[in-house]
């Protein structure tokens, strides 16, 4: 009897059946009696596991926002994994996935709970439900520790993007909080005691007053007087267009120029008979046909073969079969077919090429490993294949390598020097260094206009994402490293761009209108 009268059918209330159904799953049964808004409603057990539900909320956004934004870094991610498991997979995209399922599901039920209690109804979350919960917050908060563990610099990348999105994501916060002033007014104005008001008012108040105010304290370069922005970085592409073609190839390089790149990065290796060659990786196993060919060679170091062996390995199929990128554009059949096609790629060609098109240079140089007969010969190996063989203009060589660098300038003062660090400027002029080129999480406006005043420009990579170019432009970077020639050739002005003027009209309508509406909702 007791429970006939606490419970019913849904029949006359579909609305509050369907947002049972879903978060209790008890679609024929509901709490019959409503609870006044300000009292409460729900078991002590369920009371106690709404605050997990939120705080799965809150880091399984945290997570898909910090990886969202590291999509610029997915294609290192991969190849560090590749590393460590000895196979190709794109687990960067199925954790993006992951990420973004998740952070639905829990959303879903929050907002369930949220027009519940609205609703005056009693909480009760299906073990189901909580066992995804858990499971969501297990996922985001294991993920973060992960990552903040094996890729601490990841972090640098999502502070950078604060200084695009924080004007977005402040009024996207500021709507939450309009959002939120109903059941809060809902429940304050209606509480019983005073204190429940204070308990229920303070902190709503507390934040949207922190978030009218957080302004003050953003900055973004992207933020500037009209007619202060700098010239368009140039576009250098690294390993080629690595989305377009395989790596470190002549088609890749090819499909850089054809795509309007300013220059060309890749990596030397020489070979054990003194052929310098382009290779990433120590070994051959992953951007060649090395397993089929010589199955028993895969962990050998790629500077340890004859260039007669390295010249017969196909260096284009693994890219068509394992696909390096997560957003990777299809090919078309005769791109496919000059893909499979690829193999190593000699360095004299490759300067050939740069010189024949009046492409930047700039290469990684990798010393041979010991007992290797070129290992106390690279540098002058290399001089002498940039020099005499390939013949290319000096001052399209972006000479980075530091090692006997006074040699080289003796040898090849034509060279533009750059150092890949952050030196003080007197000790860059002292050694004739005109370029740095710097990982892009060490972006600085205000250093890279410091070096700008001294005529030393300033390089970055690896740069794919647009948001990410925008700000390097807005910088002031001479030039970016990218897998993305093609995409970024594209990106006319940057993104995000306003006046200050702009800014503070979207600042201050945002937070006015804000206010009329929490104030016209807790009127009601």
């Amino acid at each position: 009897v007791v429970r006939r009268r606490l419970l019913q059918r849904y029949e006359h209330q579909p609305f509050i059946s369907c947002l049972a159904g879903f978060y209790s799953c008890r679609w024929k049964r509901y709490q019959r009696r409503r609870t006044e808004p300000g009292k409460c409603c729900c078991k002590m057990r369920e009371c106690l596991f709404f605050p997990l539900l939120v705080g799965a909320f809150c880091f399984s956004l945290v997570f898909l926002y910090m990886w969202g934004e590291g999509k610029n870094d997915y294609n290192n991610f991969d190849w560090y994994n590749y590393g460590n498991t000895g196979f190709w997979f794109l687990w960067s995209l199925v954790i993006l996935i992951l990420a973004a399922i998740f952070f639905t599901y829990i959303s879903l039920l929050l907002v369930l709970a949220m027009c519940l209690l609205a609703e005056g109804q009693q909480l009760y979350l299906h073990w189901s439900h909580k066992i995804g919960t858990f499971l969501v917050l297990g996922f985001s908060i294991g993920c973060l520790f992960a990552l903040s563990v094996l890729w601490g610099e990841h972090w640098k990348t999502v502070r950078l993007s604060f200084q695009i999105t924080a004007p977005y994501l402040h009024i996207g916060a500021i709507a939450i909080m309009v959002l939120l002033s109903w059941p809060v007014a809902l429940h304050a104005i209606r509480a019983d005691k005073k204190v429940f008001q204070v308990i229920i008012i303070g902190p709503y108040l507390a934040i949207l007053l922190f978030l009218f105010l957080i302004p003050l304290g953003m900055y973004s370069p992207c933020i500037r007087e009209t007619g202060t922005l700098g010239p368009k970085p140039a576009l250098i592409g690294h390993r080629g267009a690595p989305m377009l073609a395989p790596e470190n190839t002549e088609m890749s390089f090819q499909k850089t120029i054809e795509h309007g790149g300013d220059g060309l990065e890749t990596d030397v290796t020489i070979s054990y008979d003194g052929v310098p060659f382009l290779m990433h990786d120590d070994t051959l196993k992953r951007t060649t046909n090395i397993k089929e060919v010589y199955p028993n060679d895969t962990a050998q170091n790629a500077a340890l073969f004859s260039w007669d062996t390295l010249q017969n390995l196909n260096a284009g199929t693994w890219f068509l079969k394992d696909k390096p990128f997560s957003f990777m554009g299809s090919l078309s059949k005769a791109d496919q077919n000059q893909a499979m096609n690829q193999s190593i790629y000699k360095l004299s060609n490759f300067l050939r090429l740069a010189d024949s098109h009046n492409k930047l240079v700039i290469f990684d140089l990798y010393r041979p490993p010991e007992k290797h007969p070129y290992r106390n010969l690279w540098i002058s190996r290399t001089l002498e294949v940039i020099l005499k063989e390939s013949k290319i203009r000096p001052h399209l060589v972006l000479w980075l390598n530091n090692n006997m660098r006074s040699f080289v300038q003796s040898v090849a003062p034509g060279f533009q020097h750059t150092i890949g660090k952050k030196v003080p400027v007197q000790d860059l002029l002292k050694n004739n260094i005109v370029k740095l080129n710097l990982v892009y999480t060490e972006m600085s406006s205000e250093d890279i206009r410091k070096y700008a005043e001294s005529n030393i420009t300033t390089n970055l990579y690896v740069v794919n994402e647009p948001w990410l170019f925008s700000l390097a432009w807005c910088s002031g970077a001479h030039s970016v490293t990218t897998n993305a020639v093609h995409l970024l050739k594209n990106v006319s002005q940057p993104l995000f761009l306003m006046t200050p003027r702009q800014y503070n009209i979207m600042w201050i309508l945002t937070d006015v209108t804000s206010v009329l509406l929490i104030s016209l909702i807790f009127a009601l």
